[in-house]
């Protein structure tokens, strides 16, 4: 009989929350449809580090992007027509955003200023683009969720290449959401977030993908969100519904278990501060940054 050691459980520590001038308790188009209604003063997301250790952070339904700066204070960069999820940085200035209403975005950080990137594809709309990643080479991955979920299994999975050829991977996804790639660039983790689980997409040397598989099962009101991989290639994925963040080994085995405070909505999550040793996650309902200090470092973000 072989035992599966139980995972070790820590306490995500507060890093900032969002300042009262910044929060609107009032309703938006996308708490209606998302949160049943209720007054949604921020919904955070898409957390990402620049060069020089700022960290930014998106809030959905007020169609703003912040900057966070290493001593936890924060400062508007962006506010526009639109609901900006996922975020990576394209080069050193300038985000490239999923935008659920515009499709892919991008912003200036130094002037706030934003323009289209991809708003349609062969002029027909996405169904709501949700989180992205770049690989070693500039390519592209990014999901496109809308509101599909186990009722409709039709989201999407797209390859961008940096010659501008959009590649449809997947078509069948019950909400994909967070994305994230192996050390050696060879597999894609994608979270599908209604289907309680992660996909492991394994990308073949002429472009396609084959034997797709789940990877990793949870449980909860809303499966896995956003996802990273640490250096050692173990996956971390952030679990909304139980307000944790799970820490995978490679037989997908919770060895740790970061934990937010009650009623949290751990959505995102990124590597950052010295050496990328610290892990800061987005608890959206709260509109707080949370972290905890990791042994094993962040795996860089690639970049075009």
């Amino acid at each position: 009989m072989f035992l599966i050691q139980p995972p070790h459980v820590r306490e995500l520590n507060l890093f900032s929350a969002m300042p009262d001038h910044f929060r609107r308790p009032e309703r938006s188009a996308w708490a209606d449809a998302n949160r049943g209604g209720a007054p949604t003063d921020s919904f955070l997301e898409g957390p990402v580090f620049d060069d020089a250790g700022n960290l930014y952070v998106t809030d959905i339904p007020w169609g703003r992007i912040f900057r966070i700066d290493p001593q936890g204070g924060w400062s508007l960069v962006a506010e526009y027509d639109g609901e900006p999820n996922g975020m990576k940085f394209l080069d050193a200035a300038t985000l490239l955003v999923t935008d659920y209403k515009n499709g892919l975005t991008q912003v200036d950080v130094g002037s706030g200023r934003v323009a289209p990137f991809l708003a349609r594809r062969n002029s027909e709309r996405f169904k709501g683009v949700n989180d992205l990643v770049f690989d070693a080479s500039g390519n592209l991955y990014f999901t496109d969720q809308g509101q599909t979920g186990l009722h409709d299994p039709t989201g999407r999975l797209y390859r961008l290449g940096r010659d501008g050829r959009l590649d449809l991977l997947l078509d069948n996804i019950p909400s994909p959401n967070g994305v994230a790639l192996s050390p050696d660039g060879k597999v894609l983790y994608l979270a599908v977030t209604r289907g309680n689980c992660v996909w492991r997409v394994p990308l073949l040397p002429d472009g396609s993908v084959s034997k797709v598989g789940q990877f990793f099962t949870s449980y909860g009101p809303s499966g896995p969100d956003g996802l990273a991989v640490d250096a050692q290639g173990r996956l971390l994925i952030a679990n909304p519904g139980l307000g944790y963040v799970w820490v995978l080994n490679g037989r997908a085995e919770p060895i740790e278990v970061l934990r937010g405070p009650p009623g949290a909505s751990i959505t995102n999550l990124a590597f950052g501060g010295p050496d990328r040793r610290t892990l800061f996650v987005t608890d959206s309902t709260h509109g707080r940054v949370l972290c905890a200090d990791m042994e094993v470092p962040g795996l860089p973000l690639a970049r075009r």
